[in-house]
C-alpha cells in the first residue's frame, strides 16, 4: 500500500508554469508506474500523464503533449509534473496516482492509489 500527497498547485496566469509534486510513502514507490490526471469542474477526471517505474517511458495526452514532462525520483519517492505555457483549459484539480498494472496505462480503473488532489488555476 501507498500514500500519495501532492503539492505545488496554484493560480498561474496564461503562458506560464507550475511544477507539482507528488510524495509517496512507504518503500515501494519504485514497484509502481506512476501518473497524473487532472479533473475540471463538471466533467470527468482525465489521463494527463504516465511514466515506468525506471522513469524510462513517459506517455503524455495529446493536450499537453511538448508543453507537460512527467519525471520521477525513486529514491526521494517523489512523482513531479513540469507544466509549461499553461492555458486556461488546464485549470483543474490534478491528482497523482499509483498503477500496479505492469504497463504504463492512461486508464483510470487501472490505477489502485490516489492523492488527494492539489488545485491549479489558469487565468489572468
Amino acid at each position: 500500500q501507498v500514500q500519495l500527497v501532492e503539492s505545488g498547485g496554484g493560480w498561474v496566469q496564461p503562458g506560464g508554469s507550475l511544477r507539482l509534486s507528488c510524495v509517496a510513502s512507504g518503500r515501494t514507490f519504485s514497484t509502481y508506474n506512476m501518473g497524473w490526471f487532472r479533473q475540471a469542474p463538471g466533467k470527468e477526471r482525465e489521463f494527463v500523464a504516465a511514466i515506468s517505474r525506471s522513469g524510462g517511458y513517459a506517455y503524455y495526452a495529446d493536450a499537453v503533449k511538448g508543453r507537460f514532462a512527467i519525471s520521477r525520483d525513486n529514491p526521494k519517492n517523489t512523482l513531479y509534473l513540469q507544466m509549461n505555457n499553461l492555458k486556461p483549459e488546464d485549470t483543474a484539480v490534478y491528482y497523482c496516482a499509483a498503477s500496479t498494472s505492469d504497463l504504463v496505462t492512461t486508464r483510470y480503473a487501472l490505477y489502485t492509489y490516489w492523492g488527494q488532489g492539489t488545485q491549479v488555476t489558469v487565468s489572468s
